[in-house]
């Protein structure tokens, strides 16, 4: 596939919209049009013209979902067009499809458009039809295809387009309205004023690095909306290159995201308030098992051994729960080094450094942390009572590593009491790390019985740490 090209880098969008002399190509030029329908291509869907709508037998809603779109083209077409519907590495495409209109039948179309981000599409469909076998390009009312600003107001986004230097100099029809602006009046760096003053100096700084590295743009901020009210939009911006590689232009589109940001803003308001609820029972469970302990002295060692096992999942719970900025216990990720020292920080080995944390840090969720801090309790509580915490000059060395599938947590004593070999019997503690390293990890966990101490390595698959993505670091601690 050509990239979409402008002319070279001082060209004006009025040039950039002139009449292409065979704009479908050389297949399509064989073939008459029979009708022109803009759309624009979004994650959820394409969003259409009614005249579209109507031609392919759709009455709502005004967003096609992509499946049911792909749905009516023809099989063999298909690959192809999803590709470019989720956003292929092509800036601009031109090719020729068929696909089953309202009365059945499967018509050709070509399918122009550009990129403009990942999902997000701007375009044109052409139907094609033949003139009694006699193969030629309809005048069209004197135009062969509907230049850039037609394919842009018919998008639902705000489209804006700048030179290789960052020079804004279109914006469609969409961007007027929703900022009432006259036009011409955000060109060149008038665009940024446009932004609400805390977002303005970020969004230039975005905006910067992208022109200096090619990079593509996307950022959230608030933009002045006509009645005056600052609305979150997300910006986006691709560079459109030519054959040898050099930027030509920039296209972009903000997108109104401020319903979106609120509907996210109040189920984040009820997951703190339901994890702070959580925190209380765990409060309240410890407190009734205490009580329980005093009434039943003979219960008392047990009582103690279940409120501290609540107490780290308390801790695990509180590291990892949503949280508001006033409420949070730490800046930064949740990761496996910070949920390990949280467990930790009770034994007085981590004042004296005999507990040491180091290798590859990796960020978890709370699906992960409750597992993880279960496991790091019943070590630690094992260690203070039988193994290396026991002695004065006992220390235990906490080690990860990943990879691009797996993760590692290896836990090792040295200095503690001599060990005789593994125990006869496995104890609730030690069935109680296999079921969180196996049920929930979806890993696994083994002892080593050396005589230098016990040497435990856990291991799960990198997925079961964090559902999103992943994040890496190195860290000693």
């Amino acid at each position: 596939m050509s990239s979409t090209r402008y002319g070279g880098p001082q060209q004006s969008m009025a040039e950039a919209n002139a009449v292409p002399e065979n704009p479908y190509g050389t297949e399509a030029a064989s073939q008459t049009a029979a009708g022109v329908y803009p759309f624009g291509s979004t994650l959820a869907g394409l969003v259409v013209t009614d005249a579209l709508k109507q031609r392919l037998g759709f009455s709502d809603p005004a967003e096609i979902p992509i499946d049911l779109f792909l749905h009516r083209v023809h099989p063999s077409d298909r690959a192809q067009v999803s590709a470019h519907l989720a956003g292929a590495d092509q800036s601009s495409f031109d090719f020729t499809l068929r696909l089953n209109v309202a009365d059945g039948t499967m018509r050709p179309f070509v399918m122009r458009g550009v990129h403009i981000g990942a999902h997000n599409v701007s375009g044109v469909l052409v139907e094609l039809s033949r003139n009694n076998d006699a193969l030629h390009v309809e005048d069209m009312t004197g135009t062969q295809t509907l230049g850039f600003a037609a394919i842009a107001d018919a998008m639902p986004q705000m489209v804006w387009s700048t030179r290789p230097d960052g020079f804004h100099d279109y914006y469609n029809a969409v961007w007027y309205d929703f900022t009432g602006v006259p036009p011409g009046s955000t060109d060149g760096e008038g665009w940024n004023g446009m932004f609400h003053p805390d977002d303005q100096a970020r969004a230039w700084q975005r905006w910067e690095h992208s022109l200096a590295t090619g990079a593509p743009y996307e950022i959230e901020y608030r933009l002045r909306h006509n009645s005056g009210e600052y609305r979150w939009v997300l910006g986006r911006a691709r560079a459109v290159r030519d054959d040898s590689g050099q930027i030509v232009r920039w296209l972009g589109t903000c997108t109104d995201i401020n319903d979106t940001k609120k509907a996210a803003a109040y189920v984040e308001l009820l997951s703190q308030e339901l994890s702070h609820r959580i925190k209380n029972i765990f409060a309240i469970i410890q407190s009734l098992i205490g009580l329980s302990g005093r009434r039943a002295p003979e219960s008392a060692a047990f009582a103690r051994d279940l409120q501290a096992r609540i107490a780290s999942l308390g801790r695990a719970h509180d590291l990892a729960r949503p949280h508001s900025d006033q409420s949070r216990p730490h800046t930064g990720e949740v990761t496996l080094h910070s949920l390990a020292r949280e467990i930790l920080k009770p034994y007085l080995a981590m004042d004296d450094g005999r507990i040491t944390i180091s290798g590859e840090d990796v960020s978890v969720d709370d699906a992960a942390a409750t597992p993880f801090a279960l496991i790091l309790h019943e070590l630690a509580t094992n260690a203070k009572k039988y193994g290396a915490l026991s002695a004065d000059a006992g220390k235990v060395d906490l080690f990860s590593r990943c990879d691009d599938t797996q993760c590692r947590l290896v836990w090792t004593e040295t200095g503690g009491p001599d060990v005789t070999g593994k125990p006869v019997v496995a104890g609730f503690g030690t069935k109680l790390m296999l079921a969180s390293a196996q049920s929930h990890l979806n890993g696994q966990i083994e002892w080593q019985w050396t005589s230098d101490g016990v040497v435990v390595n856990v291991s799960c698959p990198r997925s079961s740490l964090l559902r999103a993505r992943q994040t890496v670091k190195t860290r000693d601690a």
